[in-house]
């Protein structure tokens, strides 16, 4: 067993050396070491592992139906992850998309209601631009705040989080509030909701709003002034400003670029899942997205390759729940191992077996 696993540390070690691919082959192999201890436990447990992958499998990618969960769960953390990475690259931590969420929630969901009338794509839109010029309202102020005063983002945002569930709780119930006992607004008429691509297949154009924005993000950074100046901020502010760069004018646009990611994801829960804004929505899309945006190593395709993960473990978790009676607890427990070893490469350090035997180069590029 040790010289197997010296055999497949080393053979990944040759992977990643390869220019260009070492993130990804680390994600990749993180990904399947999180699955294979998560069979472990499975059966360690005393529950059927061929019967748990395969539920998995068949929730996630099975059908029409389980393509279009996978697909739908993961539209909202892909635009979360987004946040998180965007602001990354000028440096900065943003926890507040959740809150970024909320906002950009209800601002979708007032306006769609606003537009009910017009043809589909004009109420779409509207919803969508209102909802990220929201979430960026609300990035913006831990921007300043980080910009002006010095104030760390992290304690902002996660202070701004609260702040703005309490806040769109407040105006639902006293503003927008829908008859009934739930803090809610109106339900969305058929028109003013996200359409299918294929009618009867529950797959919307959500998705596709998310890759469309994972090519800009990506011609961004790649491809744009405002990108290079992002990442030599993220590299260092002092040579940056010594370049001429205006750091904090950057800092800003970075938190405030995030928060309208946050926010359209607020409006793809709200116009392609629920069909209105209830207050407390969020099962926690926007620390998930932190941990999407850590998977797929802060890069636009990566994040919309680790969010889609994250739907597929969500949506296939339900089915092993249901039909092979896996606890949902087991699946929580693989995205936190997930997280664990991608977050982590240095963890591989620990596992002299996993080194290659002959030299310390190609093991290097595992650290």
């Amino acid at each position: 067993m040790r010289e197997l696993l010296r055999r497949l540390g080393a053979a990944f070690s040759r992977v990643a050396a390869i220019a260009g691919v070492r993130d990804l082959a680390y994600s990749v192999f993180a990904v399947f070491l999180a699955l294979g201890v998560g069979a472990l436990l499975i059966f360690a447990f005393g529950y059927d592992v061929g019967r748990a992958f395969s539920a998995l499998f068949q929730g996630a990618f099975g059908s029409v139906r389980a393509v279009s969960q996978t697909l739908t769960r993961a539209t909202p953390l892909l635009f979360t992850g987004l946040a998180v990475a965007v602001a990354f690259k000028v440096g900065l931590f943003n926890i507040g998309g959740e809150g970024q969420m909320y906002w950009g929630a209800l601002a979708s969901a007032v306006v769609s209601l606003a537009l009910v009338g017009l043809p589909v794509f004009f109420i779409i839109a509207g919803a969508v631009i209102a909802a990220a010029l929201a979430g960026a309202l609300w990035g913006v102020v831990p921007g300043v705040l980080k910009a002006q005063t010095g104030a760390h983002e992290v304690i902002t945002t996660i202070m701004l989080n609260s702040i703005a569930v309490l806040g769109t709780t407040h105006l639902t119930a006293n503003y927008f509030k829908a008859p009934g006992a739930v803090d809610q607004t109106m339900r969305l008429p058929v028109e003013a909701r996200m359409p299918h691509i294929i009618d009867g297949t529950g797959i919307g154009y959500g998705i596709v709003i998310g890759i469309c924005v994972v090519v800009a993000v990506h011609w961004l950074f790649k491809r744009s002034s405002l990108g290079y100046d992002f990442q030599a901020v993220g590299f260092s502010p002092g040579a940056a400003a010594y370049g001429g760069i205006a750091s904090k004018r950057m800092i800003v646009l970075s938190m405030a670029l995030g928060g309208a990611m946050a926010g359209i994801a607020g409006s793809m829960v709200v116009l392609a899942q629920l069909g209105r804004f209830v207050t407390g929505f969020s099962p926690g899309y926007g620390f998930t997205g932190i941990a999407v945006a850590v998977l797929g190593r802060t890069h636009p395709w990566g994040v919309l390759l680790a969010a889609l993960l994250f739907g597929a473990l969500e949506a296939g978790g339900m089915t092993m729940q249901l039909s092979a009676r896996i606890p949902n607890d087991l699946m929580t427990v693989v995205q936190g191992l997930v997280i664990l070893f991608v977050a982590a490469p240095g963890l591989m350090k620990i596992f002299p077996s996993l080194r290659p035997k002959g030299g310390t180069k190609e093991s290097s590029h595992v650290a």
